[in-house]
């Protein structure tokens, strides 16, 4: 009865990160959104929730629902997503023989990845691959304190949970859906304080990596280098950015450091993945997603840097927005997260 009670009722995303909550609801069938909103949060009251005892995320999920909703959600019933950076994915093959002891055999490999006690974890795993010697399997883990205040800080907005994954799965999910995910493809997604990193390949996400810089930083960097108001380092970073022109040499000089640094972490995922997971499938594209993809020029710096083609992700062009207005373009790639957690199907939740 359980499982149809899910099956029955449309699934939202909720999308929680170190600096603002997001919520949609999307008809996947015709990949039509039915309501969304998002709300800016203080990073630090955000880590006194995820940590603490503080009530800072339930009342600001109750009052994005109460007050800040475009359209209408037509069901209670959520997905949380949550910040990459504080899960731990890895892909790794073990033999065939370990199959019926599975669980074990993942907790072996957990202890050897991860500094912190099994015991103090989520652990979920999937095998995503198998031939006659060996078995190919995803695992994900996270601390159980952030899962359990979230869902907490959820269910005091009358919210169900129905499921709780990493932000970066659900990024997978669309870029899946909208893009040619099949291909082995490097994400690169940039939100507002820190920049996640995956290689999604058939449709599973092999490693996550991640750094501390984000939109903000390169904000904070035009504005440091031209001598110029955060205000409007933000315009020349969204209105100019990385591409020709005038301004372009100092903007790009500002820029350097904290792009070299993504450069650097996104050359070490691509490695792993290439020396430990696979030695026959070539990475073949990068996609940039997040509020950081609006810097004008950031795909073709990824493609010269890196010396493979990349592109900012365009999942909008599938998503119907109907009668509902529409973010602003600079905005609208802040949501890529929380549509991608809206377009799970609750048939999925039950494989």
């Amino acid at each position: 009865m359980t499982k149809l009670f899910y099956t029955d009722k449309p699934i939202i995303g909720l999308d929680i990160s170190n600096t603002g909550i997001k919520i949609m609801a999307i008809d996947v069938k015709r990949w039509l959104v039915l309501g969304y909103g998002s709300i800016d949060l203080d990073p630090t009251k955000v880590k006194e929730s995820l940590e603490g005892n503080s009530t800072y995320l339930a009342e600001n999920i109750k009052l994005l629902i109460d007050e800040k909703i475009i359209g209408a959600l037509p069901s209670n019933h959520v997905v949380i997503g949550i910040p990459t950076a504080r899960t731990y994915s890895r892909t790794f093959n073990l033999p065939l023989s370990v199959k019926k002891s599975l669980k074990d055999a993942v907790e072996l490999e957990v202890e050897q990845y991860i500094p912190v006690p099994t015991s103090a974890l989520y652990i979920d795993y999937q095998i995503i691959e198998h031939n006659k010697k060996e078995v190919t399997v995803l695992m994900s883990a996270v601390a159980r304190s952030i899962v359990d205040r979230c869902i907490t800080a959820a269910e005091s907005a009358n919210l169900i949970v129905s499921l709780v994954e990493p932000g970066m799965n659900a990024v997978a999910r669309l870029l899946t859906n909208t893009e040619d995910g099949s291909l082995p493809t490097v994400i690169v997604d940039i939100g507002p304080a820190g920049t996640d990193i995956a290689v999604l390949d058939s449709n599973a996400i092999r490693i996550t990596g991640g750094i501390a810089i984000g939109g903000n930083t390169f904000t904070l960097d035009i504005a440091k280098k031209l001598g110029v108001t955060l205000e409007n380092a933000h315009q020349l970073k969204v209105l100019n950015g990385l591409s020709a022109g005038p301004r372009q040499e100092k903007i790009s000089s500002a820029l350097e450091s904290s792009l070299k640094q993504i450069i650097v972490e996104t050359g070490k995922v691509m490695r792993y993945y290439n020396e430990r997971i696979s030695d026959d499938r070539k990475l073949e594209q990068l996609l940039v997603v997040g509020s950081g993809s609006n810097l004008p020029g950031i795909g073709e710096y990824f493609t010269n840097e890196l010396v493979m083609p990349a592109r900012v992700a365009s999942p909008w062009q599938k998503l119907d927005f109907g009668k509902l207005p529409e973010p602003v373009r600079q905005l609208r790639s802040r949501y890529i997260t929380v549509a991608g957690l809206a377009s799970i199907t609750p048939r999925s939740i039950w494989k």
